[in-house]
């Protein structure tokens, strides 16, 4: 039976606030790390999946453990991407929502800097960083963290890269005395020797119920497809989840702009992200999505970390990742907050065997998904195709005289007449014509 926040050891103000979010049950990861983060000096190594409540997990007992009477910075919380990082960000302002008199920024790249440089000449007790913006504010002399408490590493294996040469420069700016906190989804042999390179000997290991809390919920389907058929078969399946929202995943940003493209001609609901966009358009794209007003989202693995939207129903890899990690990452953007939802992987045959291996890796089972056969294929085209012509915004450059002389032309049809010609045309039209076959030429 799980216990409360209360019997974890979370003050009042805290709780009034939990009770606000309407969080009311804590996390198989939240029970295992709040009191140990409370109640321990050792630092800590945590596996838990994408969707398991690791912000609260951390954030809640060092909200708890600071002094406000002390103006110093005394918590730095890195993540790999500024998405991640506003998202942790505005969960901790959430849990600090009766606690005033705590002070947290965020300080991530891809924003101007200047800004920052001024948030941070006020007092600051706790600061949300990516690792270069951090290291830039600190050679500026923005800010110091030489009198730092907590350092928390959030995903970090999505982070490894980037803290190897990262890690080296902030750990000459912290005191060793600080405890560190380390988050990770899964536990390669990079995240294992930062462990063993940059934390303490005494580290207590934790682990979440990866098997109830990782993939929960999740259906976990491939469908084999011909190259030529893959764009084909996505639009049909996009077209059967009309209304639902997902993450279409691609390998590369070129994929992601391809295929965002295609989407587009094809009137979706659609938007994308990668790395080589501005913040500011990552930031309008995802907040469209979070709020609603598009329905698809196609983005590379690293662009989509910091999406933590409940209600992402489906996940479709469009290429298969190159690591088990990724996989994970991706398929956890649904199924958030105890829902349901769908992971398929779209594949050729060739990729087949790599199932398997992905099963045994992960622990999962992968069904086949049939694709459709040819007659519903063509069906679903021309629904398809019925859509786009729906959503196309009217021609506004033919004459007023042309569209009277094309009123007249149609205006003896019924509604029903009009669609069976329409239709009739549109098969002809992509019908491909027999070959001709060549006469014998007379002497």
């Amino acid at each position: 039976m799980s216990k409360s926040f209360s019997a974890l050891g979370i003050n009042e103000q805290l709780l009034q606030s939990l009770a606000d979010l309407k969080i009311s049950v804590p996390t198989d990861i939240q029970e295992k790390t709040i009191p140990i983060v409370l109640s321990q000096k050792d630092d800590v190594v945590a596996l838990a999946k994408t969707g398991t409540g690791k912000t609260a997990a951390f954030g809640l007992p060092l909200l708890q453990l600071v002094n406000t009477t002390n103006t110093d910075v005394q918590v730095v919380i890195l993540s790999p991407t500024r998405e991640l990082g506003q998202q942790i960000y505005e969960n901790l302002v959430s849990f600090a929502s009766h606690s005033p008199e705590i002070s947290i920024a965020s300080v991530c790249g891809g924003i101007p800097i200047k800004p920052q440089i001024e948030r941070l000449k006020e007092p600051t007790h706790i600061i949300v960083a990516t690792p270069g913006r951090l290291i830039d504010l600190i050679q500026r002399k923005a800010v110091t963290i030489k009198k730092l408490k907590y350092l928390v590493l959030d995903e970090a294996d999505e982070m490894v890269t980037a803290l190897k040469t990262d890690l080296d420069t902030l750990d000459a700016e912290m005191p060793k005395s600080r405890r560190t906190l380390l988050f990770t989804a899964t536990m390669p042999g990079t995240v294992k020797q930062l462990v063993q390179n940059y934390m303490s000997k005494h580290v207590v290991h934790l682990e979440a119920d990866m098997a109830q809390m990782g993939h929960k919920g999740i259906d976990h389907k491939y469908m084999v497809v011909e190259p030529i058929e893959k764009l084909e078969v996505l639009l049909h399946f996009l077209n059967s989840k009309e209304g639902e929202r997902g993450i279409i995943f691609c390998k590369t940003k070129a994929a992601v702009n391809k295929l965002a493209k295609k989407l587009a001609i094809n009137k979706f609901s659609s938007g994308s992200i990668h790395g080589s966009l501005t913040q500011g358009i990552r930031d309008r794209i995802m907040g469209q999505f979070r709020e609603g007003y598009i329905d698809i989202l196609v983005a590379t693995d690293l662009a989509a970390r910091g999406i933590d939207v409940k209600e992402v129903s489906y996940v479709v890899n469009y290429h298969l990742p190159d690591t088990y990690e990724a996989y994970v990452h991706r398929s956890g953007r649904t199924a958030r907050a105890g829902a349901a939802g769908l992971s398929l992987s779209i594949i050729q045959e060739e990729e087949r065997a790599d199932i398997p291996e992905f099963e045994e890796e992960l622990g999962l089972v992968f069904n086949e998904m049939k694709k459709q056969d040819a007659e519903n294929r063509e069906e679903t085209n021309l629904v398809l195709w019925a859509k786009r012509i729906f959503k196309t915004k009217p021609n506004r450059t033919v004459s007023v005289d042309t569209k009277e002389k094309l009123k007249t032309v149609f205006h003896h049809l019924t509604k029903d007449e009009l669609i069976e010609k329409v239709l009739a045309d549109h098969i002809m039209q992509n019908t491909p014509a027999a070959p001709k076959t060549e006469q014998p030429q007379k002497k």
